[in-house]
């Protein structure tokens, strides 16, 4: 990359919530970012909706969850914009209930979706996107305050998660050498459209209403809020900067206070 050349980012997850926030604020810094969800149409509108704002934003619908498609998404970002720079593996699903009642579909899919896909996405942008031939990359994770401690009725999440912060600590180590660092967020609650259905899940387990789920959550977080996309994403784009280029390995809280490790 040459000087002053716009660097690629690379969102996964990236039409609603965290990856749409974390979209804006780097096409807004001056990255072109290929973007990737599971469905076509919300990809297309939202990669239409960024451009109409200026952004300089294209994407394809990817299920993160399968190698070939994976292979294919990525080779359609270095297409488009060219080697990637910057990781953000944010797709991901809720997920949980009574441990013992939980289907072996459930899950396989909450692990497929949230670990599995990290594993995938990073190494082909590592490879087919050129990452580890630059002295310079960016992989930030987006994992949970779940995954530092457990998390009652979400055994499959929280272990999702909980491997999503081992693989970063894991690979930021490895690749420290390089230049590349790799980081994970961890947000706590989070005000997004899978908020809302996380809340409905516990309503329904608990035979109560959302908001009375959604005042007990609160009631947790020493903040007193739930944390914004914005805030989230204001944690990535440092993370993306140069002056964050000693810090790798680590996972990072956005929770208002809720996880104080």
């Amino acid at each position: 990359m040459t000087a002053g050349e716009p660097r690629v980012a690379v969102v996964t997850g990236a039409t609603s919530g965290i990856g749409l926030a974390v979209t804006r604020l780097l096409a807004g810094t001056g990255h072109r970012v290929f973007i990737g969800a599971r469905t076509a149409e919300n990809v297309t509108a939202t990669v239409k909706q960024l451009q109409e704002e200026g952004l300089d934003v294209d994407g394809s619908p990817v299920d993160v969850g399968s190698p070939e498609q994976v292979k294919a998404f990525v080779q359609a970002a270095v297409g488009r914009f060219g080697s990637v720079d910057v990781l953000v593996n944010n797709a991901g699903r809720s997920g949980g209930g009574v441990t013992a009642d939980i289907a072996d579909e459930l899950w396989f899919d909450v692990i497929n979706t949230n670990l599995n896909s990290v594993f995938l996405v990073t190494r082909e942008v590592l490879t087919t996107g050129g990452m580890r031939h630059k002295d310079r990359g960016r992989i930030i994770n987006i994992a949970s305050t779940a995954g530092k401690q457990g998390v009652v009725l979400g055994a499959p999440y929280s272990a999702s998660k909980h491997g999503v912060v081992g693989f970063t600590k894991a690979l930021g180590n490895e690749l420290a050498p390089t230049g590349i660092t790799v980081n994970a967020v961890c947000p706590g609650y989070v005000e997004t459209p899978m908020a809302q259905r996380v809340r409905a899940g516990y309503a329904q387990a608990y035979d109560t209403s959302e908001d009375a789920i959604l005042t007990k959550f609160q009631a947790k977080i020493p903040l007193g809020r739930y944390s914004t996309p914005e805030e989230v994403a204001g944690l990535v784009g440092y993370l993306t900067s140069d002056t964050a280029a000693s810090i790798t390995a680590q996972a990072l809280n956005v929770c208002g206070g809720l996880g104080n490790f």
